[in-house]
């Protein structure tokens, strides 16, 4: 048996096919994680107030929508007083640092309004603000 032994043999090439896939996979997780904090929290449709000094904030960790009715919900969820002071409570170690927004229509009974607003004093929330239309854009209604 003669063995010989090519220096410059010439190879071909391979496709490794399973670190593609890990690298696509990552791919994947990364956009839909990304894609799913790009996705603004869908609120309820409701007829704000109309202000004349109107500042935007940052956006908050916590909208409350107020409906007509007095009822309270987050995110999709309808809450009662307690149960919005629970879940404010527990959203943040240190109430005092979490942002919410308090969203009414302007048709909205003012105690409805007040209620939302005890129970983020109850839950130790300071940094409240008040979701309201600027005068401009009034014009058009």
């Amino acid at each position: 048996m003669k063995s010989r032994m090519r220096y410059f043999e010439e190879r071909r090439g391979r496709v490794e096919i399973i670190p593609m896939i890990d690298v696509m996979l990552f791919l994947l997780v990364f956009f839909v994680i990304v894609t799913l904090q790009m996705i603004p929290d869908a609120g309820v449709a409701l007829q704000l107030p109309n202000a004349h000094a109107v500042q935007q904030l940052q956006k908050p960790e916590v909208v409350i929508n107020v409906l007509h009715d007095g009822t309270m919900q987050v995110k999709g969820t309808t809450m009662d007083v307690a149960r919005l002071t629970a879940l404010l409570r527990a959203t943040s170690p240190d109430p005092k640092n979490v942002q919410v927004t308090i969203a009414a229509a302007k048709d909205t009974p003012f105690q409805n309004f007040v209620h939302a607003m005890d129970a983020c004093r109850d839950a130790g929330v300071t940094d409240i603000g008040i979701a309201a239309q600027p005068i401009a854009s009034a014009d058009s209604q």
